[in-house]
């Protein structure tokens, strides 16, 4: 058995303790143990990197083990947008890929995604076998990576402009351009950085970039994660040059946030609501949509409104991705911010959701918050709330899951509950549509409690009531 866990999108651990050369090493080798197996040796695989400490040091050390291998490589040029590896990936009709990336985990991470033919996530079972194959040190195989350049089984690869060329096919940009709007972009100092002034230049509306110099450390955010307080600073610069809208990246861009006219955070599962009604009718678009089981029940009354069924997962993308696939799905979506949009790869995708999102101010000629209150309009207003709380030991997750695993409330907040989903975590179904979910965070030691209700002033008291259960209150 491995040491190392994949867990919700593979593995990540803190740099320089569990997160070092060899044990990139060991992961790169277990993956092309995985992709030889399947005989998808000849395809090859896709690697890019983020802006991390190491990342592209890091990415080389995997390229160097799949070549030796035996496996074609296509090495990013430069930090890329996960989106943009995934798509590569479906480009070069690769067997895969490989990121090397922690996402929105704070700056002492790194990480090792790994990506199916179709740029999405493995399936629980792929990443069990990979993580079963990871091989000790002193198993793996590995080439120079110069002498791998050299002789083409390393090739440097610009993903960017076949990554560009398909945004052009998702979306006209060009009445964006002409609108006039003054965008604020947030890219967390990652590698959203130039994006939106690359893909929005030319025309009468303006892009003010900020945190838009790389730097690992993340400063003035605890994490590059599109969420509350990361994002303060973007919302406040919203106000301060009176822009229209403000678009937020993680720091891996795979991931978006967002905030209104008036410096208003739209939450993730707001996003999630905007950008099906979007697809469903400014795009007359139609198709099943999937969503974890932590996101929002305003999805299932639009599932009705429109007569297309709703699918629901576990937490991550390694549900998500296999069941857009399944289903040809419009839209696949998760509580963290991340997306996915049929006619592209099944990833969760920033730039493209962030580029839906002032389309849709366009197309109906509205505000972000004339958008929500359009969306409420229609399936009523819906209050969220997540509370994260860091687990000390191992012993102390253990105390929390034997007290949730015993817990059996009839009410929550005065709420009569009408059933509980134990399929990832426990969520807690309520009777005004509204659910509270307590779950592991599969990426990170944190327990994370969360809410939705159409009740605003039982917002707290949920999650009280969650936190009281799970014994942190």
């Amino acid at each position: 058995m491995s040491d190392i866990t994949f867990g919700t999108d593979g593995w990540r651990a803190r740099i320089a303790e569990d997160y070092t050369f060899d044990n990139v090493r060991r992961c790169a080798q277990g993956f092309a143990t995985y992709i030889l197996k399947h005989g998808a040796k000849e395809k090859g695989v896709v690697i890019g990197y983020d802006r991390r400490f190491q990342s592209e040091n890091f990415a080389k050390a995997a390229a160097e083990v799949l070549a030796g291998n035996g496996i074609k490589i296509w090495l990013t040029h430069d930090a890329t947008p996960t989106p943009t590896i995934s798509y590569g990936v479906v480009y070069k009709q690769a067997a895969g890929g490989i990121n090397i990336t922690a996402s929105h985990n704070p700056p002492t991470d790194n990480g090792f995604k790994v990506r199916d033919k179709n740029g999405g996530a493995i399936d629980p079972d792929g990443l069990k076998e990979i993580e079963k194959a990871i091989p000790d040190i002193a198993d793996v195989k590995r080439v120079n990576f110069d002498d791998a350049v050299e002789s083409g089984m390393i090739e440097i690869f610009n993903a960017y402009e076949p990554y560009l060329e398909q945004v052009a096919r998702l979306v006209d940009v060009e009445p964006i351009k002409a609108a006039g709007y003054k965008i604020v972009v947030e890219p967390m100092w990652g590698n959203g950085i130039g994006w939106m002034p690359r893909i929005l230049k030319g025309g009468k509306s303006e892009v003010i970039e900020i945190h838009n110099i790389p730097n690992p450390a993340f400063p003035e955010m605890s994490r590059p994660e599109p969420i509350p307080p990361n994002v303060n600073k973007g919302l406040e610069k919203t106000v301060e040059v009176g822009a229209d809208v403000c678009i937020i990246f993680d720091g891996d861009a795979d991931r978006v946030g967002a905030g209104t006219e008036d410096g208003v955070f739209i939450n993730q599962l707001q996003m999630y609501a905007l950008l099906a009604l979007y697809l469903l009718e400014v795009r007359g678009e139609r198709g099943p949509i999937v969503k974890t089981l932590s996101t929002t029940g305003m999805l299932n009354k639009l599932g009705k409104k429109y007569d297309i069924p709703v699918y629901e997962t576990g937490v991550g993308f390694k549900y998500v991705a296999p069941k857009m696939l399944e289903t040809d799905a419009l839209i696949g979506g998760e509580e963290s911010g991340g997306f996915a949009f049929k006619g592209h790869v099944p990833e969760r995708d920033g730039i493209v959701a962030g580029l839906f999102l002032l389309d849709f101010m366009v197309q109906k000629n509205m505000k972000p918050s004339e958008l929500i209150d359009y969306l409420y309009s229609i399936v009523g207003a819906h209050y969220y709330k997540r509370i994260d709380t860091r687990l000390e030991s191992h012993e102390m997750r253990d105390k929390i899951k034997a007290r949730v695993d015993a817990a059996s409330p009839e009410r929550i907040a005065g709420l009569e509950m009408t059933g509980i989903n134990t399929l990832d975590g426990y969520k807690y179904n309520m009777e005004d549509g509204g659910w509270l979910l307590i779950r592991f965070s599969g990426t990170e030691p944190l327990i994370r409690v969360y809410c939705e209700t159409t009740h605003e002033d039982k917002v707290d008291a949920i999650i009280e009531d969650g936190l009281r259960i799970a014994g942190l209150k």
